[in-house]
């Protein structure tokens, strides 16, 4: 089965199960997946109830669909992603972002925890992604083009919108919530980073840096979505930190910013809404 017939058989499914339609999809990252049940839900479905569909293996990723209300808004929420690392191609990794686009989400908002960079980056802090490097990381958009999904060479000179980050900045000076902003870049994982990549990130002008989000963008890109992220700054990177990088390190701060990081989000749905 090729992708094109993957994706297809993955939305006959869902279709079958699920009849809400969402606005907005919503990806959370490491430590964040608790923001999901604080919607209204209206629907649920595991990952794993979707034959041919990628389930999540990492700790701190529930693996599945909650469909539902945020301030009145239509949301599909994704409480736990999947990533390369767990021996998924590129193409499968990012199958989630193309379905939820053909249920009907129309702008994605992409949430991870990510190692900071950027000078007087603290963990705990967010950071407002503004544009990314994919450069180490296969492109999700290799293979035949699926024409019906998008162009083959789709531009990438405004990935993260504009727009929608000028209303996420106006909500966190409005709640008083403390923002950076910077680029975000995408690394194969699981090994985290040694030092002197991260000196080489830092030259190449990385703020932050992860597993996942950047083929999500891509491929949202691709498929005509108009797209916003948040990093929470989990821990500093290697050889910035003192210390050795855990994933229990990752998954202890995402719990502390949790309640920030949700005012943010909700806030942010809420507005985007709205102005739509």
């Amino acid at each position: 089965m090729n992708v094109k017939q993957q994706l297809e058989a993955c939305y006959i499914h869902v279709s079958e199960k699920i009849s809400f339609q969402p606005k907005i999809a919503l990806v959370l990252g490491s430590g964040l997946g608790a923001f999901a049940d604080r919607i209204d839900v209206v629907e649920t479905l595991d990952y794993a109830d979707i034959p041919g569909f990628p389930v999540s293996t990492v700790e701190g990723h529930a693996g599945r669909f909650v469909f539902g209300y945020c301030e009145g808004v239509p949301v599909a929420v994704m409480q736990g992603r999947v990533h390369m690392y767990e021996s998924y191609s590129p193409q499968e990794a990012v199958l989630p972002i193309r379905l939820l686009r053909l249920l009907g989400a129309e702008i994605l908002f992409l949430t991870n925890a990510a190692g900071g960079i950027q000078p007087g980056m603290k963990a705990g802090e967010f950071m407002l992604i503004t544009d990314q490097i994919s450069s180490f990381v296969p492109s999700p958009l290799r293979g035949p083009n699926m024409n019906s999904v998008g162009v083959r060479f789709p531009d990438m000179s405004e990935i993260y919108s504009k727009r929608l980050n000028r209303i996420i900045r106006k909500i966190a000076v409005n709640a008083d919530i403390p923002l950076k902003e910077g680029v975000y870049v995408q690394t194969p994982g699981p090994a985290y980073e040694s030092p002197a990549e991260i000196r080489m990130f830092r030259l190449l002008g990385a703020d932050a840096v992860g597993m996942s989000t950047a083929i999500e963008a891509i491929a949202a890109r691709h498929c005509g979505m108009e797209i916003c992220g948040i990093s929470c700054i989990s821990n500093l990177a290697a050889g910035i930190s003192p210390h050795p990088l855990t994933h229990e390190e990752v998954k202890e701060a995402g719990d502390k910013a949790a309640p920030m990081f949700e005012l943010l989000v909700r806030e942010s749905i809420a507005e985007i809404g709205k102005s739509e």
